[in-house]
């Protein structure tokens, strides 16, 4: 495991300024942030940034992105998540579902989708998790048949995030019986339409009464052949390539900074000295974590595919989150009041309702406890 010690060069200095000028003109005075990259679905906002080319930043300008680099793209939303920005439409298939159609896909999904993703207009959801399996991918149920000129897919996924807003899905599903002594054996991924007959999207609400989740009902739905993501029999292989780009960008340790922020504009110089040490706390945690997954992003530029690594920076990144909350909600005066007139006390009390989800999506901490500890002992 090596998380090599890197700073960002003057031109992505530049850029980062460049987005902080844009979004202090862009949000209005009275937004109200949004928690993580899941806290608003608002596609207009998703294309005026990809106007300015910060959406598919990564992806090669022959399928319509801008051929940056993976860091460039951590700074990017770096900003956007520390500002609360509304980030949710296009967020999961900008980090996730276009590397793994430039690296998997064919030559006819990249020129279908990759467009759309970097002009922010075509939106991914996806298919890992299922009801009683936990984190353990490998135990999926939902199973495609092969048919004429395809597959139907049966099952069901939960935890699928967006999946009432989005259009599609990547569905990790199994198209063969899995192997003696080899579980991983005979999982594939399909690229599945949302809205297609046969699909059920049932919503799975927060405890303050907000959606995000979703369980997600396959019955019988068809899948064309040329909807197939990689090799058939390949799934495991995929899905596990694609956890470097999920789990270790500002996406896993940003979501609750808008709660920090907030505190600290009301309190402003009336911060006393208990409350100094928890916010030097916060900070020195905040910046390890950051120097942590800045390396992911260098190592990904590099043409590495540091998955270990990664785990350990969601590990670390979305229980500081969580702890933030605890500890900004022992430093404030009175219980959070979603209805308060303080945006502080409306941000904590938002965050203490979701915040339990943090250490959930993308993998559990007990398994990415597991993951970094192998990959220590290696």
């Amino acid at each position: 495991m090596q998380f090599a010690p890197t700073v960002l060069s003057p031109a992505e200095e530049a850029l980062r300024a460049e987005v902080r000028a844009f979004l202090a003109t862009e949000l209005p005075p009275d937004h109200r942030p949004a928690l993580g990259f899941a806290g608003r679905h608002d596609p207009e906002f998703s294309r005026t940034l990809a106007k300015r080319g910060w959406v598919g930043m990564a992806i090669p300008p022959e399928y319509g992105g801008h051929g940056r680099s993976a860091v460039d793209r951590f700074v990017v939303a770096e900003e956007l998540l520390a500002a609360g920005a509304p980030i949710g439409a296009h967020f999961v298939a900008d980090r996730q579902t276009a590397p793994a159609l430039l690296h998997f896909g064919t030559e006819e999904q990249r020129r279908r989708f990759l467009p759309g993703i970097a002009a922010g207009e075509v939106y991914f959801s996806l298919g890992m998790s299922e009801p009683d399996s936990g984190s353990d991918l490998a135990s999926v149920r939902t199973r495609a048949t092969r048919v004429e000129g395809g597959w139907t897919v049966t099952g069901t996924k939960v935890w699928t995030s967006e999946a009432h807003n989005n259009h599609y899905f990547a569905v990790l599903c199994r198209t063969s019986p899995m192997e003696e002594g080899n579980k991983h054996a005979g999982l594939s991924q399909l690229i599945v339409d949302l809205h297609a007959d046969g699909v059920r999207i049932s919503p799975i609400p927060y405890l303050d009464g907000s959606h995000h989740f979703n369980e997600v009902a396959l019955e019988d739905v068809f899948v064309p052949d040329h909807m197939v993501l990689g090799e058939l029999g390949s799934g495991w292989k995929q899905v596990t390539s694609e956890l470097a780009y999920e789990r270790s960008g500002p996406d896993r340790w940003l979501s609750t900074f808008p709660v920090l922020r907030a505190w600290l504009r009301e309190r402003g110089p009336a911060v006393s000295g208990e409350e100094a040490a928890v916010l030097g706390r916060l900070a020195a945690r905040a910046r390890a974590i950051r120097h942590l997954s800045l390396s992911v992003a260098r190592a990904l530029d590099a043409g590495e595919a540091p998955a270990v690594e990664a785990a350990l920076v969601k590990e670390v990144g979305t229980r500081f989150e969580q702890d933030l909350v605890e500890a900004l909600r022992e430093a404030a005066e009175s219980e959070p009041d979603q209805g308060s007139d303080s945006l502080f006390q409306a941000l904590l009390a938002e965050a203490v309702l979701t915040s339990p989800s943090y250490t959930l999506r993308g993998g559990t901490t007990e398994i990415l406890r597991s993951v970094a500890a192998k990959g220590l002992a290696a």
